[in-house]
């Protein structure tokens, strides 16, 4: 008999495998992960892994949701806030209703269950949009635009479903009601995630001790979501909130120890995770294809309609993202002044990025059996068909839109335009500036430290030239390198270095992202310089 740590172990090693497969082969890993589950789920004899709706809206949502936003530049996301609510709130409201009457007017599904369809398959998942978007390479705005859809459009379609799920429970729905309602869950859930972001963020300053603080980081996430939940809103705000307040705070508020050792502890939950849920979404074809054989639809009907609401969802997006996009420049020129037409290229790389994942097949699989929740009670509309064409929907955009998304790009010929680059080179080079700025001051008050301060600017001196584009000279006489004035020396212009980014970042002058970058080479030299004490 095998049991949960044999399944436990077996996940992990496909994991491994597949993951390793993927880069072999150049995949997007999400995609060969789901594959992989598929074919894993075809073996005969194998047990069935049955995905928890509730385990995967706890257990791996939020730990997934927090660091996406806790390494999101808040410059950008606030910067690219427009076209980020239009795909997140406009497109999967859209998303819903045309789904629910394309499946009310061609698949006899009664309104109200159709707009549960929509609301289960509307959002584009997270997961797959950051790993697929990160390792192309496309311009900085198309990838914030699509991490920031997916960080917050998971809210919104996951409040429409329960709404729609209410109304076929109920047989009533009312408009001005479920508008009110979305308003409240919303707002609960961005007041609530920053209520938990503040209280991590007291912790953080008054503890400095490493192991502690990244174990309550890790359960932030938890906390968030089970307290907005409780008091009936959005999970998903409450952690994607507290993950984009702290990640602008934590670059102050850790020390070097903590972000070295924090970094790769969330780098491996991540990795398994994503792992996880990706096999598992595969691993879910015995119970789909079970749900199907108490369906009396022919399956010639079943693989039209699997066809037909698969492309719908591709297109609805296409014919949603252009629009979206060029409509509000010619209306408002405003608009067009401050944010200029974008190449249709770029637009068409956004419209065609729309993998669906694990949260839609939750969402599927969380529908109840019955209206009045009894067992013999009438049966939920069209529950199987729904889940049936949920699954289909995360294949085929996964799958198809997945893969063909890298040679889209190279057709394209969109290639990105090297601004997070000039960013950090800009930042650096203020950065060693300042610092030999700093050492020039301590020089003049106290010339005692010259043999030190000597080793010292030649070293930044050497940095700058590099930086640039001259060639580096030698340091000349051998000095020696750790001397207790040469520590000293070297704390306090890595100190200044730091000083110096921050205050790059908080005015705005580079991003999130190049701050992390240049902030792992000063943490790197600070914990050498200790190691040496």
């Amino acid at each position: 008999m095998i049991g949960v740590v044999e399944i436990f172990v077996g996940l992990l090693l496909a994991v491994a495998v597949l993951a390793l497969l993927a880069r072999k082969l150049h995949i997007p890993y999400p995609i060969l992960f789901v594959i992989g589950g598929l074919l894993l789920g075809l073996i005969p004899k194998l047990p069935k892994v049955r995905l928890d709706p509730a385990l995967v809206f706890l257990f791996f949502l939020p730990p997934l949701l927090f660091p996406a936003a806790l390494f999101t530049s808040w410059r950008d996301f606030r910067a690219n806030l427009r076209p980020i609510s239009l795909l997140a709130i406009g497109l999967v409201l859209f998303t819903t209703v045309a789904v629910a009457f394309l499946a009310y007017y061609f698949m006899d599904l009664p309104l109200a269950a159709g707009f549960v369809l929509g609301a289960i398959i509307s959002p584009p998942d997270a997961i797959a949009a950051t790993a697929i978007a990160d390792r192309l390479n496309v311009p900085r705005r198309i990838v914030t635009i699509l991490e920031g859809e997916s960080l917050v459009n998971d809210a919104t379609a996951l409040v429409a479903y329960r709404f729609a799920v209410a109304a076929v429970l109920s047989g009533s729905f009312s408009l001005a009601h479920a508008s009110g309602q979305f308003f409240i869950v919303g707002i609960g859930g961005i007041l609530l995630g920053l209520a938990v972001g503040w209280l991590a963020e007291q912790f953080h300053k008054r503890v400095d001790d490493a192991p502690i603080e990244i174990t309550v980081s890790l359960l932030t996430p938890f906390v968030a979501y089970l307290a907005a939940e409780r008091l009936g809103v959005s999970g998903v705000l409450a952690v994607v909130t507290a993950g984009l307040y702290l990640g602008r705070r934590m670059p102050e508020l850790l020390t070097f120890k903590t972000r070295l050792q924090g970094g790769p502890v969330w780098e491996m939950v991540e990795f398994l995770l994503n792992g996880c849920v990706f096999i598992l979404i595969g691993l879910q074809l015995p119970e789909v294809l079970g749900a199907l054989s108490h369906d009396p639809i022919p399956i010639q009907r079943l693989v039209w309609y699997a066809l037909v609401i698969s492309v719908a969802v591709i297109f609805i997006r296409i014919l949603w993202v252009f629009p979206a996009t060029y409509l509000p420049r010619l209306i408002f020129k405003k608009l067009c002044r401050h944010d200029p037409y974008p190449s249709w290229r770029h637009v068409t790389i956004v419209a065609w990025t729309g993998m669906r994942g694990v949260v839609s097949l939750a969402a599927a699989l969380a529908i109840p059996l019955t209206i009045d929740g009894t067992p013999d009670g009438p049966p939920f509309p069209g529950r199987d068909l729904i889940l049936f064409l949920t699954f289909i929907v995360i294949l085929a955009t996964l799958v198809v839109q997945g893969l063909s998304l890298p040679p889209l790009i190279r057709w394209l010929g969109v290639k990105d335009d090297g601004s997070m680059e000039r960013e950090e080179r800009e930042a650096r080079l203020k950065a060693n500036q300042a610092a030999l700025a700093r050492l020039s001051e301590i020089a003049e008050r106290d010339p005692a430290k010259a043999d030190a301060l000597q080793r010292l600017r030649i070293e930044y001196e050497d940095h700058i030239r590099q930086l640039e584009g001259a060639e580096p000279e030698s340091a000349g006489t051998s000095l020696r390198r750790f001397s207790s004035e040469y520590e000293r020396l070297s704390y306090e212009a890595l100190r200044q270095e730091r000083r110096t980014i921050l205050q790059l970042r908080n005015e705005d002058v580079i991003n999130d992202e190049v701050l992390r970058r240049i902030q792992r080479d000063i943490d790197l030299a600070e914990a050498r310089l200790q190691q040496h004490q």
